[in-house]
């Protein structure tokens, strides 16, 4: 985890790195909260300069594995294990690259998707063994774990209906999606501590209030 965190909140100085994760279903809102809470944290603690960052696709090869498990055709064949270690490799590349670059320098880390997605989506909805994956996440991202992660949950029919154009992974089957969402509220009642659960069905204004309320609680 990143450590070394203080905060002085009187005098709006904050040092020190912070890791923290948004997860959840398609059209969950994930991109819409973290450019927010990122607007909210440069504009009370300047200084934290904070990055916003996102799986797969933000690492150096980033782009090039992101297209290859999202912009596949019908018909392509991508095996559920050959999907998992895509992904896994994304991750150590964008840990090695991106994020641990960012706490080593001090700053606060916002990240659209991370391990607890694997579990999740190649694990629970892929049917695929979430303790084994739990085990490669920990090999590919070198052990590194969000300090805080935020789960914006939704039901996969309204995530979904939310979307104008569809990924090949959001055009799975309606039970695919049902087995994401189980699967992520699996994981958060595992560790309660880290995982804020959010109702992203809630106006977009309300979400942003619960998780800047909780974001100045941790930093305090």
């Amino acid at each position: 985890m990143a450590r070394n965190r203080t905060a002085e909140l009187g005098s709006v100085v904050l040092n020190g790195s912070m890791f923290i994760t948004f997860e959840g279903g398609e059209g969950a809102g994930k991109s819409t909260q973290i450019q927010r809470l990122a607007a909210r944290i440069l504009q009370d603690f300047p200084e934290s300069n904070p990055l916003i960052t996102r799986e797969p696709g933000d690492g150096p090869l980033g782009p090039q594995l992101r297209s290859i498990i999202l912009d596949k055709k019908d018909g392509d064949v991508i095996p559920e294990r050959a999907e998992l270690l895509i992904m896994l490799a994304d991750r150590a590349q964008h840990v090695e690259c991106v994020i641990e670059p960012a706490l080593k320098a001090g700053r606060i880390v916002l990240c659209d998707r991370y391990a607890d997605s694997s579990v999740a989506y190649q694990g629970y909805a892929r049917q695929l063994d979430p303790v084994q994956i739990a085990r490669l996440n920990t090999f590919a991202t070198g052990g590194l774990i969000p300090d805080h992660t935020f789960l914006l949950d939704i039901d996969p029919a309204i995530g979904l209906a939310r979307q104008a154009t569809k990924t090949s992974m959001e055009r799975e089957p309606t039970a695919f999606h049902n087995r994401v969402r189980d699967g992520f509220l699996r994981l958060s009642t595992q560790e309660p501590d880290r995982f804020t659960v959010v109702d992203a069905s809630q106006d977009p204004d309300e979400i942003a209030e619960q998780i800047w309320g909780a974001v100045q609680t941790w930093i305090a």
